[in-house]
């Protein structure tokens, strides 16, 4: 044999032994449990299957078809409140009844390495790889039909968004989390645009998981600002992930920001449960370990609770792919109240006691499932309710109850997925769809407009 057949057949022998190893790392770990397994207090855990290559099966974004909605439970009805949108994320309801829409996605992300590109084409199969629209439009109601006639731009790039997400109103103050800054306007309800620029409170770590939703406390001196991490499990260094992974508490008047609750990888939809004036929020967990795991999750967080991140998940299972390691943290991590299933990718969360939904749904959370992108089969793509019982908590026992269905079609392919869940003011609840870019509104037959709610936080003094 000469040289050089001894050289290609070495080529040759190196190139089917390379292959052969991409395909067997590459080959999509598929889920041994169902979905709702991995749901409620005491989730079905398994085993960590950890990943050099993670599964990537995300539903490719088609649109919805003329006619079509999603399918609500028994009882309830859908229909379009607005359309025509440009990648709804986020709502807020004010005062008056109108409601606000943040159409953003995320900011410009580098190209260079791996990484980057993998995300940069996962987003533009999800339909998320658009330039962020960097706009908050106003609907309105006015007849209460359950379909807006009203909508003006309230605000624009022009007033200083940059990928807006969180929406509070405090007293005549609108505070807007943009993904790099906290900022507010001066605003009046029943205004239709804003023309001033937008004043930094403070700046936030920027990029990333970038979605900085944003609640007020009852008396409005502090507004709960919500950060994600950086990278996967601080996969770039824990410095890098200063002030993230972490709900920080905001002093609008000293423009003074502190952690109020940390190791939280993805904190998004926060809201305060009206029976108990607690806090509440919906966590995107760690990625590659697997279908199965780890568990998505809702809990009630307190000053100075710890979730573990990047070190351990669901209440001190270590994560032994993070080095240096921490055990001692373990026994300070809290475990989260309720599991959503892995991969599910909970962002919206509102409170029954402001819908008018039925006796089914009058305690309990609603949660909207944006879905997965690395399990197979598919999970999330809904949005669910989370029964709670006594003490202001998810009842004993409980499982997350379909509430919006029918985002993905025959074929795996999504036609909506939902992002923020709010309730309009005849108690109906909305819900933001990022692909099918529309609004869609949930109501029980019969229910109409109700007094108005209760004002918003007074300003800070």
């Amino acid at each position: 044999m000469t040289r050089l057949r001894k050289f290609l057949l070495f080529i040759g022998i190196v190139a089917v032994g390379c292959g052969g190893l991409y395909w067997w790392f590459s080959r999509p770990d598929v889920a041994r449990f169902d979905a709702n397994a991995v749901t409620g207090q005491r989730p079905q855990l398994s085993d960590p299957r950890t990943q050099t290559i993670p599964t990537v099966k995300i539903a490719d974004a088609v649109g919805w078809p003329q006619g079509a909605k999603p399918s609500a439970a028994a009882g309830p009805a859908v229909n379009a409140f607005a359309t025509g949108l440009d990648h709804p994320r986020w709502l807020y309801r004010l005062p008056n009844g109108d409601v606000l829409v943040a159409e953003s996605n995320s900011p410009p992300r580098p190209n260079n390495g791996v990484t980057n590109k993998v995300m940069r084409w996962l987003m533009g199969g999800a339909g998320a790889g658009v330039p962020s629209p960097n706009r908050i439009t106003l609907l309105r109601d006015a007849d209460g039909d359950g379909v807006a006639e009203v909508r003006s731009t309230l605000l624009s790039a022009g007033n200083g968004l940059e990928s807006p997400f969180g929406m509070a109103l405090v007293g005549e103050t609108l505070y807007v989390g943009n993904h790099n800054a906290l900022i507010r306007f001066p605003f009046k309800v029943g205004e239709t645009k804003i023309t001033s620029k937008g004043e930094k409170v403070v700046d936030l770590p920027g990029g990333g998981h970038w979605t900085r939703s944003v609640v007020a406390s009852e008396d409005g001196n502090t507004l709960y600002v919500g950060v994600g991490s950086k990278t996967n499990i601080a996969d770039e260094g824990i410095e890098t992930e200063k002030n993230r992974a972490a709900i920080l508490a905001v002093d609008p008047r000293t423009k003074r920001a502190t952690i109020f609750a940390s190791g939280l990888r993805n904190p998004v939809g926060m809201a305060f449960n009206p029976d108990t004036k607690r806090l509440w929020t919906v966590v995107n967990e760690r990625d590659m370990m697997g279908s199965d795991m780890p568990p998505d999750y809702l809990t009630q967080v307190d000053f100075g609770s710890f979730y573990g991140w990047p070190w351990n998940y669901w209440g001190g299972y270590e994560d032994k792919r993070v080095s240096p390691g921490r055990p001692d943290l373990r026994e300070y991590t809290a475990r989260p109240d309720f599991a959503l299933g892995a991969h599910t990718a909970p962002l919206g969360l509102t409170f029954a006691q402001d819908l008018q939904l039925g006796p089914n749904y009058l305690s309990g959370a609603f949660i909207g499932l944006h879905g997965s992108w690395n399990r197979v089969p598919a999970s999330g793509y809904k949005v669910v309710y989370v029964p709670f019982g006594a003490r202001g908590m998810p009842a004993p026992g409980a499982k997350p109850v379909d509430i919006l269905t029918g985002f993905l079609n025959a074929d795996g392919k999504a036609m909506g997925r939902p992002v923020g869940v709010t309730a309009d003011r005849t108690g109906a609840l909305l819900v933001a769809d990022d692909v099918g870019n529309v609004i869609w509104r949930v109501s029980a037959p019969g229910a109409g407009p109700r007094p108005a709610p209760s004002a918003p936080p007074a300003a800070a003094r």
